[in-house]
């Protein structure tokens, strides 16, 4: 009679660990990717104003890549000492937001 009961006890003690769930979780990232239609230009392309406005704001850069829009606007890749970032401006050399 022991006996019975204990294997009753095994059986259903293993049988409530399989019938357990596990949550799931379901970790959906998404990344969206705003495209500005700017084009690579070379960097003799750059017009002065916007040339001197980051000679004037920044005067340790180093212009890398020079990209230009259909608004004219210009996307200039540039690296500070050990940081690299793009800064933008419009063809008189004011800076513009993004």
């Amino acid at each position: 009679m022991k006996k019975l009961f204990l294997s009753a006890a095994i059986v259903l003690g293993g049988l409530t660990s399989f019938a357990s769930t596990s949550p799931i979780s379901n970790s959906i990232v998404k990344t969206v990717s705003i495209q500005d239609e700017y084009t690579e230009i070379k960097l003799e392309e750059v017009p002065s104003a916007v040339t001197d406005a980051l000679k004037k704001a920044y005067p340790d850069a180093v212009l890398s890549k020079a990209y230009k829009n259909a608004a004219s606007q210009y996307k200039l890749d540039v690296t500070v000492g050990d940081k690299v970032g793009s800064v933008y401006a419009n063809a008189d050399g004011t800076w513009v937001k993004k």
